[in-house]
């Protein structure tokens, strides 16, 4: 009996202690490649953190980035936990994720985030535009953790007063830029790569899981940005579902998925500066030092207000792309859009583009076109800085089926590299109603299909 007595109790302490650990999920993607369970934490079993326990005040963002920072920390020693934002409005500063942690809005909550650059110091490992450096923390940020989620139907907003002044790339940001670019072709240690500086000014993303494994973005809401939203940088599984974003300042792209594999993107509504989806992989010489392609990643009903293009690939894209399903996604009519799908690459990233599939998708007018394709994106880098390597990118196995938007310029423009031409690009059923000039402007393609 005593022996019964222990055995249950010993139970009970595992059972009691199971629960403060999060639940992994599994989720099935359907695709037209084989497609790799997505697994995420669930932590509705998981100890809660009320900020206020631990000294969250409103309006004092001292107190609150203090109070944050302990929940998480709490949340994480226990192996697992939520930290509840609870409603109102609470100021703060840089926020940094530890492992099995959710932070949890409330309906109600907002979190803002404070304009001041001092707040996002000192500078973390980091990137900008596919290259790697030492720059101002993003607003929220997460570095080699594993089960990590923000959810909730409260709010992230971005506090845009020094940001938008820092959008016009002065003469000081474009030297850092030119001095980043170098440092990367030539290898120099990222730690080495110090970007805070008095006119640097490069602006942080609003939220980076760097490194990150078990990913969750579920229900949030979030206006306004510095940078770049939602950038998953070298991740593994990673969901973002119903989420809401309202961005328009410049760079503003929704998602970014760069170097990341097995990426579900559903349910979001996008309301761009810049592109809703952008997927990357890193720049140049710096992606092929980290060889991680962008792999497995699915867009599905999705709705954009506006933006550049529904989604985009590259210019930062050295690491390759492959296996992209967007499905059943669509562009109100009135927004702005350049393209539906937009591939951008250029002579001197090298990578590869391939197996790239967008079905069920429908659009009012269009500025541009339903497909772009163009191997000379290189905006004013040209120029500005020296070609080390010469490298193009193979790109093949372009499929769309069921597109149709009101009014566009062209089906398609496909500008490829008479060097090394695209490769295999079919059409199924993608038409406009209206094409302002030419049906389809191709370049150095072979393989093309166009079928009812």
């Amino acid at each position: 009996m005593k022996k019964l007595l222990i055995l249950l109790a010993s139970f009970s302490l595992v059972s009691c202690y199971s629960q403060k650990v999060p639940v992994i999920n599994t989720i099935k993607v359907a695709a037209p490649f084989e497609m790799p369970a997505i697994q995420v934490a669930d932590f509705s079993k998981c100890s809660k953190f009320s900020i206020t326990d631990f000294g969250a005040v409103k309006g004092d963002k001292k107190k609150n980035t203090t109070a944050i920072a302990k929940a998480i920390d709490k949340a994480s020693k226990q192996d697992g936990g939520t930290v509840i934002i609870p409603p109102g409005e609470w100021i703060t500063g840089s926020i940094h994720f530890k492992s099995n942690v959710n932070l949890h809005l409330q309906e109600g909550a907002v979190l803002l985030f404070s304009s001041d650059p001092q707040d996002y110091l000192p500078a973390v490992h980091t990137t900008w535009e596919g290259m790697e450096c030492y720059n101002y923390s993003p607003l929220i940020y997460a570095h080699n953790c594993t089960n990590v989620a923000i959810t909730g139907k409260g709010t992230l907003k971005a506090g845009m007063q020094t940001w938008e002044k820092w959008f016009a790339r002065p003469s000081g940001h474009m030297n850092s830029l030119k001095l980043l670019y170098n440092q990367c072709a030539k290898n120099v240690p990222v730690e080495q790569r110090q970007m805070v500086n008095d006119s640097a000014n490069l602006r942080p993303q609003f939220i980076q899981f760097n490194r990150c494994k078990n990913v969750l973005l579920e229900g949030i809401s979030i206006k306004d940005s510095p940078f770049w939203v939602i950038h998953p940088y070298l991740c593994n599984d990673v969901v973002i579902r119903k989420v809401n974003v309202y961005a328009h300042g410049h760079n503003n792209d929704g998602v970014d998925p760069e170097m990341s594999q097995n990426v579900l993107i559903e349910d979001c509504i996008f309301d761009q500066g810049d592109d809703a989806i952008a997927i990357k992989s890193g720049r140049d010489q710096d992606a092929w030092r980290l060889n991680t392609p962008a792999r497995n990643i699915v867009i599905r009903n999705c709705l954009v207000k506006n933006g550049h293009q529904l989604v985009a690939i590259g210019s930062e894209m050295s690491g390759g792309v492959e296996n992209v399903f967007i499905d059943n996604c669509k562009v109100v009519d009135g927004a702005k859009l350049n393209h539906l799908l937009f591939l951008k690459t250029n002579e001197r990233r090298g990578g590869y583009m391939k197996n790239i599939y967008m079905q069920n998708v429908e659009s009012g007018k269009i500025d541009q076109g339903i497909l772009g394709i163009e191997t000379d994106v290189i905006y004013q880098w040209k120029n500005l800085v020296p070609m080390y390597e010469r490298r193009l990118t193979p790109i093949s196995d372009i499929h769309l089926t069921n597109v149709k938007a009101t009014d566009v310029k062209f089906i398609s423009r496909i500008l490829g590299e008479k060097e090394l031409p695209v490769q295999q690009v079919s059409l199924k059923n993608v038409s406009a109603v209206k094409v302002r000039e030419n049906k389809h402007i191709h370049e150095n393609l072979l393989q093309f299909t166009e079928t009812k």
